[in-house]
């Protein structure tokens, strides 16, 4: 099968799915946010020599550039490896057919090289480097130094797929980023070893001998037949079906039956949440969410600035709502046919959702309450964001539930995993997060404090009145979109 054939099927696979035909309007979206990114990204690019001239002009911007990219660098393995995915198309059907392993691994690993990430950075690169070439820099020298800041960002983006692949093998999805990251940053920053002094001086030979940049090359080979190795082994028909075989720890659940007729359907998510890898991970996070609050209210300068303490505080009260929910009802879509064929009310279904979000947030509350050694305020503001969660979040997540159109494999890592991500889960940040923010925001300024606690207290409490009236709208849109999420969860992503 030749390369065209490929892209032919990958780009029919795009505009025939679900989500591309759910909403132009999401996808134009996308298309500006990315437009945003290069204008910002080739700003920076014609601006960044005149800036740094007129900043320090007894010295040399490129020597001033070279000395951050290793900043700059660490912080594209930390992006890359939160929002950067191999990009593996639907192969499992190719699989079957006799068309040879080595071509389709070769295709999945140059397509990552057109990637966003790595095309990104040429916007900034090519016109700081032109620059350098119009103020009397040599030709060849600036040219090979644009080579190889574009090679080292092929480097970053192989060598993400090699720590993403380690991280996927663990329950602990963070370990390997932190360990690299954190690593490299720490030695860095205590002089032990200076690597920003090592890549600028490394970037500096090889613009002063350009025959040197076939270092990088080599170490841009070895990483690609890394990778070749590590994606060849796994590409078996039968390595997506075989499952690790361990003992089940079963639990009657029965305080769920407290809940009534949603505790069936609660016990089917807990259990979820316990035996399989992403949504177990996914409570590992709770414990950073919880301690998020230690970022802000011991630090002075937030001391007067209490708008901030409702963000906080509907971020740590609700930090499961967010994981959880947003991918509802995703987390059953292996199953999601078998269970819309099953005699069962569908409003039952969403209940038990409802009530695991809502009983998370009072845990939260209850956790965070020693919270209020940094001041009565802090707790005030979490009672009044738990309250805000509970009545009004939770049935907008239940909401933006209705347009999930991407399936999520439970057996991959958690942490910042976006398969199964698509603009909703984005979008609906704004109603979860900004609205409540500006309405406290507008009520402190103008009026107070314990106003602006009230009037998110009060529309949670709004919330919980007419709970039964907004699950019946909601469980309305559901049914709607039942069959075009059939649809959609049958497809790969």
């Amino acid at each position: 099968m030749k390369l065209k054939h490929f892209i032919n099927l990958e780009w029919k696979q795009y505009f025939r799915s679900a989500y591309w035909q759910k909403s132009m309007a999401i996808n134009v979206l996308l298309v500006l946010v990315a437009l945003y990114f290069v204008v910002t990204f080739l700003a920076l690019g014609i601006a960044l020599y005149p800036i740094l001239k007129d900043a320090f002009p007894d010295q040399d911007p490129l020597v001033i550039v070279n000395s951050y990219l290793f900043y700059w660098f660490l912080a594209d393995v930390i992006m890359r490896f939160f929002f950067q995915k191999l990009p593996v198309m639907s192969v499992k059907p190719l699989l079957t057919l006799p068309i040879k392993r080595p071509k389709v691994v070769h295709y999945v690993l140059r397509k990552s090289s057109f990637s966003f990430f790595n095309i990104l950075p040429l916007f900034a690169i090519i016109p700081f480097g032109v620059t350098l070439i119009i103020n009397g820099y040599p030709l060849v020298s600036v040219v090979f130094w644009m080579v190889t800041i574009f090679i080292i960002t092929l480097i970053i983006n192989y060598l993400n797929f090699i720590i993403e692949s380690i991280s996927s093998e663990t329950d602990l999805s963070y370990l390997p980023i932190i360990v690299f990251a954190g690593g490299l940053f720490a030695i860095n920053y205590f002089n032990i070893i200076s690597f920003s002094i090592l890549t600028s001086n490394a970037v500096s030979s090889i613009y002063e001998t350009p025959l040197l940049v076939v270092i990088p090359i080599l170490i841009l080979i070895t990483l690609y037949v890394v990778n070749y190795k590590i994606l060849k082994n796994k590409l078996y028909l039968d390595s997506s079906l075989k499952s690790k075989v361990q003992e089940v720890k079963a639990s009657s659940l029965e305080w769920t039956r407290k809940f009534g007729d949603a505790a069936p359907f609660m016990q089917l998510d807990l259990k979820l949440i316990w035996r399989n890898k992403r949504p177990r991970s996914s409570v590992f996070i709770l414990v950073i969410g919880l301690l998020y609050g230690l970022f802000f209210y011991p630090n002075p300068a937030y001391q007067d600035k209490p708008w901030m303490f409702a963000f906080v505080g509907i971020f740590v009260t609700g930090i499961f709502l967010i994981n959880f929910g947003q991918f509802i009802p995703a987390w059953d879509s292996g199953y999601y046919k078998m269970l819309m064929s099953q005699n069962i009310k569908y409003k039952q279904y969403l209940k038990s959702k409802y009530t695991l979000m809502a009983v998370s947030v009072i845990i939260l509350f209850i956790l965070s309450i020693p919270y209020v050694y940094f001041g009565w305020k802090i707790l005030l503001a979490h009672f009044a964001a738990a309250v805000y969660n509970i009545g009004i979040n939770t049935h907008v997540m239940l909401l933006g539930g209705s347009f999930n159109r991407k399936k999520i494999d439970l057996n991959q890592r958690a942490a910042f995993n976006y398969q199964g991500t698509g603009a909703v889960q984005w979008l609906i940040g704004i109603p979860l997060m900004l609205l409540p923010l500006a309405i406290f925001g507008v009520c402190y300024y103008f009026f107070s404090f314990e106003i602006g606690c009230l009037v998110l207290t009060i529309l949670g409490v709004i919330g919980i009145v007419f709970h039964q009236k907004l699950m019946n709208a909601i469980t309305e849109k559901y049914l709607d979109s039942k069959y075009k999420m059939i649809q959609a969860f049958s497809q790969d992503n």
